[in-house]
């Protein structure tokens, strides 16, 4: 539906977003099997059944088609969803209420799939590690929006990094778990240590 006027979405917009998806999915597929390196825009495009100038007009790089992918659309989430959170509470709480909320998106095949692929190699690795920290500057973006005042940006910042590095060593601990419980609570337990830490004397 709209946010705005609470119309579904045109013929228009619905074949943007099929095509948008059509494109993730192809390109996950070929990355999985010939590996990110081997595979090229021009067998994307083709597979996915679009030109080349077509393809270029949803994604810059093959990087971004594999960011679309991990987390299914978490990063692209994350900042909509701050930006909808109450000023009236701690940026972290608001951070950890977002992070809680969104982590139904790295659970899927297609995420455990790009997981996996991001481990593979220590190119992808270096852009895995650059995936989070992308996902801190959008957090703190859409925390500025929300907190606008500017002698918080440098608590903004550091909630912003402390709570994608949280996310990280969550994720962390649910894939050595084989993913045997939901995310979230990993998400929630991690939070919990950090509380307990900032116990400072």
């Amino acid at each position: 539906m709209d946010e705005a006027g609470g119309k579904p979405p045109g013929k228009r917009e619905r074949n943007r977003q099929e095509t948008h998806e059509r494109i993730v999915t192809v390109g996950l597929k070929l990355f999985v099997e010939k590996g990110f390196e081997e595979t090229t825009l021009d067998e994307i495009a083709q597979t996915a059944g679009i030109a080349r100038r077509t393809l270029f007009s949803y994604f810059e790089s093959k990087d971004d088609i594999l960011s679309s992918s991990y987390g299914s659309g978490f990063s692209q989430a994350l900042g909509p969803a701050i930006r909808e959170e109450s000023p009236d509470q701690a940026p972290i709480a608001a951070a950890r209420s977002c992070l809680m909320k969104l982590a139904s998106r790295y659970e899927t095949p297609d995420s455990l799939a790009v997981d996996k692929l991001l481990r593979s190699s220590p190119a992808l690795r270096a852009r895995k590690s650059g995936s989070f920290d992308a996902m801190a500057c959008s957090m703190l973006e859409a925390m500025e929006n929300v907190w606008p005042a500017p002698d918080r940006r440098d608590e903004l910042r550091l909630t912003a990094t402390v709570a994608i590095g949280v996310l990280k060593l969550a994720l962390e601990d649910w894939r050595k778990s084989e993913a045997e419980r939901p995310l979230s609570e990993f998400i929630d337990r991690a939070f919990r240590l950090l509380k307990a830490s900032l116990r400072l004397d």
